[in-house]
């Protein structure tokens, strides 16, 4: 699940996708970009592709877009200047730019244009010319895998119901599409009124999983079904799983005022919105960022209202490192105070990625006094303060926050570890320790605190034994975890099995390998077992990696100059 709690059917086409769309296919990929007339135009055309590369597609846009002007009839840079425009939503030139490629070469125009213009026929009701679009589509590439989404939402557009169910057969030979095909026929049974058949495809979707946006659209169904008890107990059961979610918040909230809630989904447009919205949720998921954007924005295109796309969109620029133009989609998402909440965080995340400390605090406090019931946004205050070492305000924040607790959680493990953490930077190991016992008592399997809590206590020289067995729960739990790996070795390291250290500390670099602290414990057993070269080189490394913490850094270059004395006594025995 993603932190919007979508499915992930389509891992294997991501790849297929992203080359498809920026080559057109293998005819597209015989023909090259012209080399431009002049060097400034040769200039802005690398300077497009490596902005492309680098995800900078603003640059990238704005470069290669200019290029094109001096050579417009160039397809490939057409092509790429059209995807770099809808990613960056800029949708009407984007339009321009994808009819500029079917007039000039249909067949290898990428398919993301062709969605796109059928998106906009679909929105503006020429249902005639979006199914003129569709058939005109090449049979390869991703026509046997969106084509049926297309064509089936234009016959819903045509009040085709039944033609619209029979266009999706050929998704169900196709297991990656199986989730995709099953919400799109509840959409479509429910939109035509035909409730046991949307029934019984909801329940079928909820059976392969139960996101958030799935949540949603069975409870408004049951809702509008009269069903009302039965969507304040799903609504109550997402809430028990993920209590933090305002989302549903709002729709049991409103639940409760009574009357019955308009459809979420109450058009072919907004249908076909949904089907998009769902392959990009997938998409992103499984790490194709480029492709989730694309679709994510003609879902967009179809539907601009539907919040949890602008939040898809959103999620994915900061992946990308878009920051600023992620902030302006949280900062446009509409809905209930749930869904704005949500926004709000995102925005803070954002805000803090570009160094406005001071409006992220603002924002944060002004939300911790508006909702005196939630802990949420105190908790993100405190590690805000935390991260920028300013102890004394993070502690306040967290203080704050326990005070709002009347009944411990589960959930609340993580105020009390992030508290333990900052008195521990504090020097107050006492509190700390206790702040981790509560935090391991709400939640006893969490990885991360048996980690911290077991490799405390060894690097510390007290209760080594229980130390390393914390540290095998948390390594257990998550096992390719190099942190837990290194702080295994440490704990080895401490307890004088020298052999075994090393083994683990050098599984931890392979892990970890630009993390300074690992190489610096991996000096240290190299040391200790009169690998004295290869020590100095772990040190070195650590050392050159240390960036702001002075410590770590000026300890390696001690250790570097003078090495260091042995202060285990070597135990290779049988642990």
């Amino acid at each position: 699940m993603g932190a919007l709690g979508f499915r992930s059917p389509v891992a294997t086409l991501s790849m297929i996708m992203l080359t498809l769309a920026f080559t057109g296919g293998a005819a597209a990929q015989q023909a090259p970009p012209a080399t431009p007339s002049n060097s400034s135009a040769i200039a802005r055309y690398l300077m497009g592709r490596i902005a492309q590369n680098a995800g900078a597609w603003d640059v990238a846009s704005e470069n290669l877009g200019a290029v094109l002007k001096q050579d417009p009839g160039n397809p490939a840079l057409l092509r790429r200047t059209f995807l770099l425009s809808l990613g960056e939503g800029r949708e009407e030139e984007a339009l321009i730019l994808a009819r500029r490629q079917m007039a000039g070469e249909p067949g290898g125009s990428s398919f993301v244009a062709h969605a796109l213009l059928v998106a906009h026929d679909l929105r503006a009701g020429r249902t005639k010319e979006a199914a003129a679009r569709v058939a005109a589509l090449p049979a390869d590439g991703m026509s046997p895998y969106i084509g049926p989404l297309l064509s089936s939402w234009i016959a819903v557009g045509e009040k085709d119901f039944d033609g619209a169910v029979k266009l999706l057969d050929p998704l169900s030979n196709h297991e990656g599409f199986k989730s995709i095909r099953t919400q799109q026929l509840a959409l479509i049974e429910d939109m035509r009124g035909n409730r046991d058949a949307a029934f019984q495809h909801y329940a079928e979707a909820a059976k392969l999983g139960m996101p958030l946006r799935l949540t949603l659209l069975i409870g408004n169904f049951q809702e509008r079904s009269g069903a009302s008890d039965a969507a304040r107990k799903l609504y109550r059961q997402y809430l028990d799983a993920n209590p933090d979610s305002t989302v549903v918040e709002d729709a049991l909230n409103r639940l409760e005022k009574g009357g019955t809630p308009a459809p979420l989904v109450g058009t072919a447009a907004a249908g076909l919105a949904e089907a998009l919205f769902e392959l990009s949720s997938a998409l992103h998921q499984e790490g194709a960022a480029e492709m989730a954007l694309l679709y994510g924005r003609v879902s967009l295109h179809l539907d601009p209202g539907q919040p949890l796309a602008r939040m898809l969109v959103g999620d994915i620029l900061m992946t990308r490192n878009r920051d600023g133009t992620a902030l302006s989609e949280f900062r446009g998402i509409t809905g209930g105070p749930g869904m704005q909440w949500m926004a709000r965080l995102r925005q803070v995340e954002v805000l803090r990625q570009l160094d406005r400390d001071n409006e992220a605090i603002a924002l944060l406090q002004k939300m911790a006094a508006e909702r005196p019931d939630r802990t949420d946004a105190l908790l993100r205050l405190g590690d805000m303060h935390r991260i920028a070492k300013r102890t004394d305000e993070a502690l306040a924040a967290y203080d704050q926050a326990l005070a709002r607790i009347k009944e411990p959680r589960p959930r609340d493990w993580m105020l009390h570890y992030a508290r333990a953490m900052t008195l521990d930077a504090k020097g107050d190991w006492p509190g700390a320790e206790a702040g981790l016992t509560k935090a391991l008592a709400l939640q006893p399997d969490q990885p991360s605190v048996l980690n911290y809590l077991g490799y405390s206590w060894i690097d510390r020289g007290q209760r080594l034994d229980e130390g390393k067995a914390l540290i095998e729960k948390a390594l257990s739990l998550r096992p390719h975890d190099g942190f837990f790996t290194d702080s295994l070795g440490w704990a080895l390291f401490k307890l004088g099995k020298l052999d075994q250290a090393v083994e683990m500390l050098e599984k931890a670099v392979e892990l970890e390998p630009g993390d300074p602290s690992i190489n610096d414990h991996l000096g240290d057993a190299y040391w200790a077992v009169g690998r004295k070269g290869e020590a100095r080189f772990q040190w070195s490394r650590a050392a050159h990696q240390a960036g702001k913490d002075d410590g770590l850094r000026r300890s390696a270059e001690a250790k570097l100059k003078n090495g260091i004395v042995a202060t285990v006594k070597a135990d290779n025995g049988n642990p």
